[in-house]
């Protein structure tokens, strides 16, 4: 075969492109071919994008998106609070004291007078102020960890619990009797907007993963709230489907799904989707389930049951109880916290007088110690973590 010029080559390939373009594979149907409409081929569906929703403005940047707890580990102590000694502060609502105990000898080193009904001892969100809640005194006393020195009372009305959003942009005062959400300067406690509530009795609170809202407690009428962080509104409200329902202490899991509301009426916690805030589901636990405490390890919730006695253990991964822990001699396990290193979970004894120190890998009483009468928000501090949302020691 002679070979081919470049003039012959040319020719070929024209011929062959027409020959394609006659056996339609230049992409028209045979309808189009012969006069008819033109179909465009759909395109392939675009594959989903993974998002991350916002986190709300200024607030510290999620650790771990399956742990909002990732920053609590064993003794990983923010570099603020370091040096403070450790203590157990214990507000005693109907001695109008504070009392600090030493966790290593397991006694009261002093007793702080504060104001009328202090009901819970709050960590500020930058760790470094104790804000005590004197509920009918309506004042705040600030502490000083650093030196467990008691400042002068600050005026804030009805403070019956007390929060800190994620950013540190605000204070957020549970006046419970006034029906009100207020929210105030996180550091001079002026107020800086008051949202009216129709339900009765707020008192305990958690925050999404991302902040962008909370859900909040009713105790007194059995609903729940769900607010708006930036916006400081309420955007959802519903009544808990069980007669004389009392919620008490919020908690969000690790993986920030799931919302847990001990509820000391219906004995046990209510399981809710907060993002939907759907109807939740009750996990019964124990007479008066009232508090809510995560484990160092993010693994377990410990859940003291203050009509009975006991605490029960809430394993996240099972997603159920696994083990339940009777005080000997009774007692009335009310609110609390756990150790820096996890081992210890410290509980006041709200009608017996008493704190209660239990290991928390075996569930033994260590210690009963006597304190004032009517103990109730006892605050652990220092803990790990690099701020604080409030109430007894919430932190992120």
């Amino acid at each position: 075969m002679p070979p081919l010029t470049t003039r012959t080559t040319c020719l070929l390939a024209a011929a062959l492109l027409a020959a394609l373009a006659g056996c339609g594979t230049s992409g028209r149907t045979t309808e189009e071919a012969h006069g008819g409409p033109r179909k465009e081929a759909a395109p392939p569906p675009a594959a989903p994008k993974k998002t991350v929703p916002a986190g709300l403005p200024g607030m510290p940047p999620v650790l771990d998106t399956q742990d909002v707890y990732a920053a609590d580990r064993p003794n990983r102590l923010s570099p603020v609070v370091k040096g403070f000694p450790s203590r157990i502060y214990v507000p005693n609502t109907n001695s109008n004291t504070v009392s600090v105990i030493d966790p290593a000898t397991y006694k009261v080193v002093e007793t702080i007078p504060v104001g009328v009904q202090p009901q819970h001892v709050v960590p500020s969100w930058d760790l470094k102020t104790l804000w005590v809640n004197n509920n009918r005194g309506h004042t705040l006393t600030p502490i000083d960890p650093a030196t467990g020195v008691a400042g002068k009372p600050v005026e804030v009305h009805d403070p019956y619990n007390l929060y800190f959003t994620p950013n540190g942009r605000y204070a957020v005062v549970m006046a419970s009797l006034d029906r009100e959400l207020v929210f105030r300067d996180p550091h001079t406690m002026e107020t800086r907007k008051t949202v009216p509530v129709s339900c009765y009795g707020v008192n305990h609170a958690d925050f999404s993963a991302d902040g962008r809202y909370f859900v909040v407690s009713c105790e007194f009428s059995g609903e729940l709230l769900k607010v708006d962080t930036e916006k400081m509104e309420v955007i959802g409200q519903q009544k808990l489907p069980f007669q004389g329902a009392m919620p008490q202490d919020v908690k969000i899991s690790p993986d920030g799904r799931t919302f847990y509301i001990a509820d000391m009426m219906a004995h046990g916690m209510w399981v809710l989707d907060g993002d939907a805030f759907t109807q939740p589901t009750l996990l019964p636990t124990g007479k008066g389930a009232h508090g809510l405490y995560v484990s160092r390890d993010s693994k377990e919730m410990y859940v003291p049951n203050r009509g009975e006695g006991s605490v029960s253990v809430f394993d996240f991964k099972q997603n159920k109880l696994t083990k339940k822990w009777w005080l000997p001699d009774g007692g009335s396990p009310d609110m609390g916290g756990v150790s820096a290193d996890g081992k210890v979970l410290w509980l006041s004894g709200r009608y017996d007088s008493e704190v209660y120190a239990i290991d928390t890998r075996t569930g033994k009483q260590l210690a009963r110690i006597p304190v004032g009468s009517g103990p109730h928000g006892l605050a652990v501090y220092p803990q790990p973590g690099r701020y604080s949302l409030g109430h007894t020691g919430v932190f992120r």
